[in-house]
């Protein structure tokens, strides 16, 4: 059995669906920064986009076979700078004082989109790649 053979979930899709959730939500928020956002709306496309995350993420986990390895070294590494992109943006809003639940939901926001370009690239490289 190819590479090629194995039925995939639609991981690009899903991690694409996740990230325009958390930038319309980033949109929204940073619109009304400084003063403070009405966070029902914003705090409903966090909590969509990390279903969403988790949903492609479980989706993932069950195709078998697949190229982990390959995945792992990718991902990994994206991650690794992601999580510094997220913690530098983490810092801006914290220097331009942000707080309390604004400061809480751009942290999810952050966890979310730095959780989803890893999997996304790891997924994009590994799908090519023989089991």
């Amino acid at each position: 059995m190819g590479a090629h053979d194995v039925r995939l979930p639609p991981v690009q899709q899903l991690a694409i669906a996740s990230l325009v959730l958390i930038i319309i939500g980033g949109i929204d928020i940073a619109g009304h920064l400084p003063r403070h956002a009405p966070l029902g709306p914003v705090i409903a496309l966090l909590a969509a986009a990390a279903a969403v995350l988790v949903l492609n993420a479980g989706l993932l986990a069950r195709v078998e076979p697949f190229n982990w390895r390959v995945f792992r070294q990718v991902a990994g590494w994206a991650a690794l700078g992601y999580v510094v992109i997220a913690g530098m943006l983490e810092y801006v809003f914290v220097y331009d004082h942000t707080r309390g639940s604004q400061l809480l939901i751009l942290t999810g926001m952050l966890l979310v989109f730095a959780a989803n370009i890893p999997l996304l690239l790891g997924f994009s490289v590994a799908r090519f790649q023989e089991p």
